[in-house]
């Protein structure tokens, strides 16, 4: 069976990476495939994992590649070199500028460790996600799966999961809770929906 080409684009320690890697091995990902790792550091813990899991994998920076539209033309020529179906960030700590998300429309996804539109947007990234939850009060936080356009947490819904939130938690143990619980189940299944409908749309051209 034909299979969409997936990228995952990582910054940090590639936990979902490594949810999506596992999804794959136990078949929950039946028409994706994880043929490439990229990371803009080179200390993202997620190259090793790539590594141990036999993915190609590389490296840039917008240092290496002089400046943000150069570190942008640089992925866009690796990854449509490596024929790439879709492209998905995973903790990947870079605002990408509309001419890289334009071209790849509807085939960028991305997760975001709140219920959208709820703490979203410039600036609400990892803990601070889940200290502006605790500090309103809320007592329901979750995850969200969505495509990437140009505005940050913007693009269309795929996926949520909804998570109590519990007395006494922390930003941390609340963060670890949504990654648990929402996270590194809806990602893994985003993407097998959106490979799914990639192959479907390949085999009907």
């Amino acid at each position: 069976m034909k299979k969409a080409r997936v990228a995952v684009l990582c910054s940090g320690g590639g936990t979902n990476l490594q949810a999506i890697i596992d999804a794959e091995k136990s078949g929950i990902i039946k028409n994706g495939e994880v043929v490439l790792v990229l990371a803009n550091t080179k200390k993202a813990y997620a190259l090793e994992r790539a590594e141990n899991a036999g993915i190609e994998h590389a490296y840039y920076t917008k240092k290496m590649c002089g400046g943000q539209e150069a570190f942008e033309d640089k992925l866009i020529e690796v990854l449509d070199g490596h024929d790439i179906d879709l492209i998905v960030l995973a903790g990947f700590m870079a605002i990408l500028s509309e001419k890289f998300t334009s071209h790849y429309p509807k085939r960028i996804i991305n997760i975001h460790p709140s219920l959208i539109p709820s703490f979203c947007g410039e600036g609400f990234y990892g803990l601070k996600v889940h200290e502006a939850a605790l500090a309103k009060g809320v007592k329901v936080t979750g995850a969200t799966v969505h495509f990437v356009n140009e505005i940050p947490d913007g693009g269309e819904i795929i996926m949520q999961k909804a998570v109590n939130v519990r007395p006494g938690d922390t930003p941390e143990k609340l963060q670890l809770r949504v990654m648990k619980q929402a996270e590194w189940k809806i990602f893994p299944a985003a993407v097998e929906q959106v490979s799914a409908e990639i192959v479907k749309n390949k085999e009907n051209a």
